[in-house]
């Protein structure tokens, strides 16, 4: 019997047919629409997308081979529970390298989203557990000098930037350079761009692994979190200490 091999695609960049499909799914989210331009998603946008996520799972993986990373692909069709308004299509899709977990969204995770209008990258938290940044202040609390030093790796390049949501109440931190770690919910360390050449190119591989491998510090802080002990309030302050 002979084997049919399927051939496996190359990234050699987005195109401009990849931005025009997801301006023309934006305007026109409906079936009809998406039936009639269905081989232009797959040829445009989905193979490309599959191909950067392949490449840049496979070199990540291997450079770091300790964690076990898997590779998510999201799917154009959105959950039915979370169709309003009659889009049942999503304009954008992402990739993520992460550890298996069945609680995805409180782990933290490496991505890469392309929507019409610009494309992102990093690491970051879908929704922080309360405890894990519990956790993550009250290790800072019992070492500040070593979480300063993410922060002044941070500092020192200019891909990336914090984000996330921050309590109303803020919260005293041990040290000033800290304070915007300290009063966060949850967090990403996102690079945000317009779509324009460099999406274009094969070289967009080479940018998503550097920018992975200089998170990946982060990643190791982050990742262990939940195998702390839980903290405990300190006498009758908002400060946190882990209790071992």
């Amino acid at each position: 019997m002979a084997l049919v091999m399927s051939k496996i695609q190359v990234f050699e960049g987005f195109s401009q047919k990849t931005i025009d499909f997801m301006w023309g799914l934006r305007f026109n989210n409906d079936k009809q629409w998406f039936q009639e331009h269905k081989d232009d998603f797959t040829r445009d946008f989905q193979s490309p997308m599959k191909a950067l996520g392949r490449e840049v799972f496979e070199r990540v993986s291997s450079d770091f081979s300790s964690f076990g990373f898997i590779h998510k692909l999201s799917r154009i069709y959105k959950d039915a529970r979370r169709v309003r308004g009659g889009e049942p299509y999503r304009t954008n899709l992402w990739f993520s390298i992460e550890r298996p977990s069945e609680q995805w969204t409180s782990t933290p995770v490496f991505w890469f989203e392309l929507a019409p209008e610009n494309w992102s990258y990093g690491l970051g938290y879908y929704d922080a557990r309360a405890m894990t940044m519990a956790k993550h202040r009250a290790r800072i609390d019992s070492n500040p000098k070593r979480f300063e030093g993410f922060v002044t790796r941070l500092e020192q390049q200019d891909e990336f930037v914090l984000e996330g949501p921050e309590y109303a109440r803020k919260k005293d931190a041990p040290s000033p350079m800290v304070t915007a770690w300290y009063n966060k919910k949850s967090f990403s360390l996102v690079h945000n761009q317009q779509n324009g050449e460099e999406l274009f190119s094969a070289g967009l591989v080479d940018r998503l692994v550097n920018g992975y491998t200089f998170l990946m510090p982060f990643y190791e802080y982050f990742v262990t979190l939940d195998s702390d002990p839980e903290p405990v309030k300190a006498g009758s302050g908002d400060g946190l200490k882990i209790v071992k």
